[in-house]
């Protein structure tokens, strides 16, 4: 490139990860809509048989939402910023632009085979490592292929500097890695005894060094998928769609490596009075603490980007899914280190209490994140207006609504749950049996089932925005710039 010239992005790649994120968003969404209704009429796991019972479904509903939903996502911003912030183009190196087109061909392969296997019953039965070994090994080659993309890039770049944001993108890369080739590790039981099923397989762990070594994973799951991948995405966005800078780059590299540190060792909170030994126990809880203090300076740093210029959350309904996603992000990272205290964890364990901050984080943080990096990148890559301004102002109030109703009602269950099972009579007796709590809970299962609706439904509004403005909104001469008055 020579001086002055305006280097061209391709956004190829990026734009089929952005249709899948939508794709597989719904679905994943509208399974769980599904689930969360099977729980206030139970008639409706009947509905196709087997395929169609809570055991089948759930299982699918996590993998759509986490696999298919928040990795798409967190793909399609890569190739997007990526590019920005690197100053270069996919399209100047062939061979990229083939890695990148094979990576998403067999991404999606791999989740075709997932929603085939999971609604077949064929899982390895460990939670967000349900997939048997020979889908396992496609994993391994997409993610590989991704992290060719990402230092292939890094390797062609025109600009030193490599943003806080790749830090994130590859941490999330490195992290998944190292965690899920660890926990996957397994022998097909053709190879051991020559017979049963090709698809099985069995852990080279067992007992309790399997627990520990799932729960690394499953935690760490959450870690490098949920929140660092989704970090490296608001680091970007936020100041580019606000006009602010960072607030502090120093609090970001602080937050990064305090984050890297500590969150690999919270795992073990998940088997708190298990037989794990009880010093692991005691010390994912400490670890799992002291993780507020990372999680609360990524956020700080965030809110405080907006410093003198609040006045955008009336103006701007993507300010507004941002700064709440950062909020949700905050009260999440404090509510699970709240739940890892023993004594704590002794209540909410097994209740809904589980379930409703794991929706909070996973709807507030991610959903709300990835639908405000998909609404500033539609109008940069197809060079056309967004379709809707007062869409997208509805959709954030009944998708905020929903979420709220969803967390709340499961907070209230939980420990409605927990109080429970625990309370006994004079007797010394259990005062209440197992079905005496479920039918306490109904009513907060129809609030959290209304809720995921409404949420859902927010989403399609979203999807019916986003198709508008592919198909009809109008051409844009120019790249939509920020309207405050500090933006470059």
């Amino acid at each position: 490139m020579r001086p002055g010239d305006v280097l061209n992005y391709d956004y190829t790649i990026s734009k089929c990860f952005l249709f899948t994120t939508i794709i597989f968003g719904i679905v994943g969404m509208l399974v769980g809509v599904i689930i969360s209704f099977q729980l206030v009429y139970p008639d409706l796991n009947y509905i196709a048989g087997e395929f169609s019972n809570f055991g089948r479904l759930r299982p699918l509903h996590t993998n759509a939402v986490v696999y298919g939903f928040m990795l798409s996502g967190i793909f399609s911003t890569w190739y997007y910023v990526g590019q920005r912030v690197l100053k270069v183009s996919m399209a100047e190196s062939k061979f990229l632009m083939m890695i990148g087109k094979l990576h998403f061909i067999l991404y999606v392969i791999v989740i075709l085979l997932a929603v085939v296997t999971l609604l077949a019953g064929i899982t390895s039965s460990k939670e967000y490592a349900e997939l048997q070994w020979p889908i396992d090994i496609l994993v391994v080659i997409v993610w590989v292929l991704w992290g060719v993309s990402i230092f292939g890039l890094i390797g062609i770049r025109r600009e030193k500097t490599l943003y806080i944001s790749l830090w994130y993108y590859i941490a999330t890369f490195l992290g998944i890695a190292m965690l899920y080739l660890f926990n996957n590790m397994a022998i097909p039981t053709r190879l051991l005894t020559g017979m049963g099923d090709w698809m099985h397989a069995v852990s080279m762990y067992a007992g309790s060094n399997d627990a520990m070594v799932q729960w690394w994973w499953g935690h760490n799951a959450v870690a490098f998928v949920f929140t660092v991948g989704i970090l490296a995405q608001v680091y970007y966005f936020l100041p580019k769609e606000s006009g602010q800078a960072v607030f502090s780059y120093k609090l970001s590299l602080f937050s990064f490596w305090s984050l890297m540190f500590v969150y690999l060792w919270a795992g073990g909170h998940h088997l708190i009075y298990s037989t794990v030994p009880d010093w692991i126990q005691t010390l994912s809880s400490i670890f799992s603490v002291v993780l507020i203090l990372p999680s609360w300076g990524s956020g700080i740093n965030i809110l405080l980007t907006m410093k003198g210029e609040w006045n955008q959350l009336r103006e701007n309904p993507l300010i507004k899914f941002m700064i709440l996603a950062t909020t949700f992000y905050m009260f999440s990272t404090l509510e699970g280190p709240i739940l890892s205290i023993k004594s704590v964890n002794a209540l909410a364990h097994f209740t809904d209490w589980i379930p409703g901050h794991v929706h909070d984080g996973t709807l507030g943080w991610v959903g709300f994140m990835t639908i405000a990096a998909l609404y500033h990148m539609v109008p940069r890559m197809f060079k056309k207006e967004l379709y809707s301004k007062s869409l997208m102002e509805a959709q954030f109030w009944i998708q905020t609504t929903g979420l709220v109703m969803f967390f709340s009602s499961m907070w209230i269950a939980g420990i409605t749950q927990g109080m429970m099972w625990r309370a006994t009579n004079e007797f010394g007796s259990l005062a209440y049996t197992f079905i005496d709590t479920v039918n306490a809970l109904k009513p907060y299962f129809w609030i959290r089932a209304v809720g995921g609706f409404l949420y859902l439904l927010g989403f399609v509004m979203f999807a019916y925005n986003m198709f508008k403005t592919f198909s009809s909104g109008r051409v844009l001469e120019k790249e939509p710039q920020s309207t405050s008055p500090m933006a470059a």
